[in-house]
């Protein structure tokens, strides 16, 4: 199967070395071209497991020190940076794959809005989740205005997979 953003690798087996002894590990993983070969040799906890225990290892609270906060319009947000849920999402659910949806600019022009689907892979199941992000076209701060909204699509799709969802209800709490 391959992925749309890259292609879906797949290993028989990883050797381990742990001292003098030499254990071999079942082994898949999605690279999706993106990876160096330092990380095609670190195995994940999410290899081989059913969905049910992906989910759960996603919805647990995320450390502080990977959260980060910003002020927008004179409120303060906190939010985990998308390449920090990309290697948690590598991390727990490594059969992980996303995709761009739809890429549509509003009838003026001034904002652009990014759906996203991520899926997961369990071995009993796959299930999918998606979301939007928008941003300003006008927007000044660090990116393009198509990179800010696809990275707050991902995130969100993620968060409702129940990754960093605990940071949408700490007022609640």
């Amino acid at each position: 199967m391959a992925a749309s953003l890259g292609l879906r690798l797949r290993a028989a087996t990883s050797t381990l070395r742990s001292g003098a002894a030499a254990t071999l590990l079942p082994r898949t993983w999605s690279c999706r071209g993106l990876c160096s070969e330092a990380e095609n040799d670190v195995p994940t906890s999410g290899i081989g497991r059913p969905l049910a225990k992906i989910l759960k290892e996603l919805n647990k609270k995320v450390p502080d020190s990977a959260i980060k906060t910003r002020v927008e319009d004179g409120f303060s947000m906190k939010y985990i940076p998308w390449h920090t849920v990309n290697r948690i999402m590598n991390l727990h659910a490594p059969e992980w794959s996303g995709e761009v949806r739809s890429v549509t600019y509003s009838p003026d022009g001034n904002t652009v809005t990014v759906a996203y689907r991520v899926t997961l892979y369990g071995t009993d199941a796959e299930i999918y989740r998606e979301s939007t992000g928008t941003t300003s076209v006008n927007d000044k701060g660090y990116g393009d205005p198509v990179q800010k909204a696809e990275a707050m699509a991902f995130r969100r799709a993620c968060a409702r997979l129940g990754l960093g969802l605990h940071l949408y209800h700490e007022d609640a709490l």
